[in-house]
């Protein structure tokens, strides 16, 4: 298996690499070293947007290697911008929140949602903006119904945040079809992201 070495790279250069090895070998499985997470997270994304099955893990040096595994369908693949890939988040941050629910405290269910809603209001006015906003449980309702939190989530989007939504829980919601910001994702990417964060930060 190809290993292609970003080490030492800026954003967005570990991506532009990627995409180049990606478009000239079609179908082939490889992996790329890097060693700064703000690239590692670049990296993923990149892989994801272009219907790849994507894998990282932490090697010698701090370093991190991160397998792509090409999609079968041409059609999954998403536009590319190098400009998405810049480093606009601050690398020693790699701040995560985690929303595991749709109420934010105890007491008024219809308060608790309100609240939550103004919470991932204000994450985008907090420095530093986290890599990455998860959702599961009820958490994911933010990203698949109209709320006050939906916009700040697709601003946050754009500013280089991932957004993530729990594709058992959307499925157990029945909301599936209605997720109108960032990526689905699975039990093991979440528990990866949570055991590499600089810091977890939850309302709850």
């Amino acid at each position: 298996m190809k290993t292609l070495d970003c080490k030492g790279l800026n954003c967005p250069k570990p991506v532009l690499q990627t995409k180049a090895y990606l478009d000239e070998h079609t179908g082939e499985v490889f992996s790329v070293v890097v060693d700064n997470e703000a690239s590692r997270e670049n990296v993923l994304r990149f892989g994801r947007s272009q219907g790849c099955t994507v894998s990282v893990q932490t090697i010698a040096d701090d370093s991190f290697e991160i397998t792509i595994q090409p999609g079968e369908t041409p059609s999954a693949k998403g536009s590319f911008r190098a400009e998405d890939y810049d480093c606009a988040i601050p690398v020693e941050s790699n701040l995560v929140y985690i929303i595991s629910s749709d109420s934010m405290g105890r007491g008024s269910e219809e308060l608790g949602w309100g609240l939550l809603q103004t919470y991932v209001g204000t994450i985008e006015q907090v420095d530093p903006l986290p890599s990455h906003i998860i959702l599961y449980n009820g958490g994911v309702k933010l990203a698949a119904t109209d709320n006050k939190g939906l916009e700040a989530l697709q601003n946050l989007e754009k500013k280089g945040v991932e957004i993530w939504s729990c594709g058992t829980c959307l499925e157990f919601f029945h909301l599936e079809e209605d997720r109108k910001v960032g990526s689905i994702t699975n039990m093991y990417d979440i528990m990866n992201t949570m055991a590499t964060a600089g810091k977890v930060v939850s309302p709850y």
